[in-house]
């Protein structure tokens, strides 16, 4: 007798017919609240809400009644938001093709390695805004107005092995900015 009970009770859980219309209705606004503080992007909240309500739709054959209709609702958006983050920081950042990077791709390039070499430009004149303004002076200098070392050390009014030290402790710093910053992308 027991089994049958058991049974019937299970018959009973599975027919709970879910009123969506209502259900998205009575939550719109909360539930837009909900995913908008988790998410920012208004596009991606009106986006997790659409597909917060397909979800519903698709597996309301799933709800057994175990929590009210907007618990599982919002439980629906939580995984879906959660889901989100782990595919957009899945991605590799993207990053606006230049115009330099166009007229590369008329040529042939692979746009893959432009989008890639313009990531490393990013880095490197970056980490060269960090270095100390003796370094910098240094690397304007002999690298961006390609003079000799004698000719930056003069201008400069330093003694050449100076001009020598910095632009190698420069090149250290670069290297391990430039290329650290690369092993986490």
């Amino acid at each position: 007798m027991e089994a049958s009970t058991v049974q019937t009770e299970a018959n009973v859980i599975g027919t709970i017919k879910l009123d969506l219309g209502g259900l998205a209705l009575r939550s719109e606004k909360k539930l837009r609240c909900f995913i908008n503080k988790r998410v920012f992007n208004r596009a991606d909240v009106d986006d997790l809400m659409q597909m917060t309500y397909l979800e519903a739709w698709r597996n309301q054959h799933k709800f057994l009644g175990a929590s009210k209709p907007e618990t599982w609702l919002f439980g629906i958006a939580t995984n879906l938001v959660s889901n989100h983050f782990k595919t957009l920081y899945s991605q590799p950042p993207c990053a606006v093709l230049e115009e330099s990077g166009i007229e590369s791709l008329e040529h042939g390039h692979d746009p893959s390695q432009v989008s890639d070499h313009q990531r490393l430009l990013g880095r490197t004149l970056e980490a060269i805004d960090r270095l100390s303004v003796d370094m910098r002076a240094v690397i304007d200098l002999v690298v961006d107005s390609d003079i000799s070392y004698q000719d930056a050390a003069l201008q400069l009014g330093v003694p050449i092995g100076t001009v020598r030290s910095r632009l190698a402790r420069a090149r250290g710093q670069l290297k391990m900015s430039v290329y650290a910053g690369s092993a986490h992308q």
